[in-house]
């Protein structure tokens, strides 16, 4: 198979799929001495048309899990945005620490459907973006250290290459599972799906970033104070906003990150799949 470009599609609200994601593209395309070029359809306007690839692409796809899985809202377009046409890929997911659960082998088996074989995998720790407490400064110098060899060997394999290569093997339960129920400091179930981030208007200065960053394009630009739409708790608004307005006060949403920061301080390390 020749390949002539390495290519890199990713949806990544907060920037820590994008950081990882872009470093495995880079380096694979370093390796393979081929040109590299990302496409972030994070926004609702990047969603729009279609992205095609063919048989001499090797295209790295990330996104974050959003409770063990693809995120929901996200789901559509990783299943009708997105053609293969017998490129080959590396499914990318990245999570805050806790587990990915199915989020990898969902999209690598999304990816399969739609005309891509799969030729790499990986699982990567990232800050959660609920809190500081877990996997602060994640990815750090020894997960990018292990990335680099991972592409290395990920080089070697598309090199070695005779013939369309079987799905790559990852951790996951096919056909996937239910979503992660998340759960509260009792033990029971969170229930926040219609918890909204709320603003301090003392530090609101109306800048407008909030409604700019938000992948479900919910924030009004001309009322960001508002959420009129849909919100998935990514966090972007929260983390972008250069005036720390923004902020979720709901209860259910507060006890389970109350929950994650205790259960889950531990270290989760990445796992790579060849």
């Amino acid at each position: 198979m020749e390949l002539k470009h390495v290519k890199a599609a990713f949806y990544s609200a907060t920037g820590n799929t994008e950081k990882v994601v872009k470093a495995i593209g880079q380096a694979i395309a370093e390796g393979l001495g081929l040109p590299f070029e990302a496409f972030d359809f994070t926004l609702p306007a990047n969603r729009q048309g279609v992205l095609s690839y063919g048989p001499e692409d090797l295209v790295v796809v990330g996104t974050p899990v959003y409770a063990g899985r693809i995120p929901n809202k996200m789901l559509p377009y990783f299943q009708s945005g997105l053609e293969g046409n017998g490129a080959l890929a590396v499914p990318v997911v990245t999570f805050g620490n806790r587990n990915f659960d199915n989020g990898l082998i969902e999209l690598r088996s999304e990816l399969e459907a739609h005309g891509f074989h799969t030729v790499a995998g990986a699982g990567v720790a990232a800050s959660h973006v609920f809190t500081d407490k877990l996997a602060p400064g994640r990815p750090d110098e020894a997960d990018m250290a292990a990335l680099q060899e991972f592409c290395r060997k990920v080089c070697e394999k598309v090199q070695g290459l005779q013939e369309i290569p079987a799905p790559v093997a990852v951790r996951g339960d096919d056909p996937v599972g239910p979503y992660y129920t998340p759960l509260g400091t009792d033990g029971k179930p969170a229930v926040f799906l219609k918890a909204k981030p709320k603003t301090d208007p003392a530090k609101c200065d109306n800048c407008g970033i909030c409604a700019k960053v938000c992948p479900m394009g919910s924030i009004p630009a001309d009322a960001p104070q508002t959420v009129t739409g849909i919100c998935i708790k990514c966090q972007a608004c929260i983390k972008k906003c250069p005036q720390q307005a923004k902020y979720f006060d709901d209860p259910a949403f507060l006890s389970h990150v109350a929950m994650l920061e205790t259960n889950y301080a531990r270290r989760a390390e990445a796992e790579w799949f060849l």
